[in-house]
């Protein structure tokens, strides 16, 4: 019962933020500050999934345009780590996404960027003409450099295409992450635990050049996978104590 009930205020109010986010978004069109408004609005949904969200913002964050790499896990990252949107930051999503109803026309006019994956060529001209838009609007980036959600399977692999665009563009990576949530929300219970979102330290990029964009990317997957790894510890640790 609890589910059904959960399911239906869940889904009433993600209808009415796509709906007052679209306006709101359309009235403002494609200002790169709606991004990170409307990610706040679905970030206090959490509570309705019977979650704890520890937010932890990190005061090394970059005052100038920067790239924004997140783990992508499963649909819940909207109530998590999607909070973290900083301003004047938009995101990358599938071209696919457009189709989602209410989601896709929301997605579109709040600024963020569709990227068509399944063309290598024109998804690399995007990247380029975004990593040369970077400084000119100074305008951040949020990519998920896995390039899908991994559900359950851990850290997958990243693709190049944030790290390249980092490098064009002179700007820091900043990793931010969210603690494993693969199978942790049960609808009918009403205590889901505690997730935490963390904000890493900005990577410098001056010292990779374009020929070493895959040394950045492994060294930043591995940073994220092994500080992921300590929340989740830190987590079981907190929830043994209670």
């Amino acid at each position: 019962m609890l589910a059904i009930i959960r399911f239906i205020v869940i889904l009433i109010s993600c209808i009415l933020i796509c709906l007052l986010g679209t306006i709101y978004s359309l009235l403002h069109f494609r200002n790169p500050n709606n991004v990170s408004q409307i990610s706040r609005w679905f970030g206090r949904l959490h509570p309705l999934f019977g979650l704890k969200v520890e937010y932890r913002f990190n005061p090394k964050s970059p005052s100038t345009p920067a790239i924004y790499i997140g783990n992508h896990q499963n649909n819940y990252d909207m109530v998590t780590i999607a909070y973290m949107m900083q301003p004047r930051t938009v995101s990358i999503g599938k071209k696919s996404l457009i189709w989602i109803p209410f989601f896709g026309i929301l997605f579109w006019a709040s600024g963020n960027i569709f990227l068509d994956r399944n063309n290598r060529q024109k998804a690399q001209h995007t990247m380029n003409e975004l990593a040369a838009r970077i400084n000119k609007d100074q305008l951040s980036l949020w990519i998920f450099p896995e390039g899908t959600r991994s559900r359950g399977r851990g850290l997958l692999p990243f693709k190049t295409g944030a790290f390249h665009a980092a490098i064009s563009a002179g700007v820091p990576i900043v990793p931010i992450i969210c603690s494993s949530t693969h199978n942790q929300i049960n609808w009918n219970r009403w205590d889901n635990g505690l997730v935490i979102c963390e904000e890493l330290d900005p990577i410098d990029i001056t010292n990779y050049p374009r020929e070493n964009v895959r040394e950045l990317a492994a060294y930043c997957h591995e940073l994220m996978e092994k500080r992921i790894a300590e929340l989740d510890i830190e987590i079981a640790a907190n929830m043994k104590k209670n």
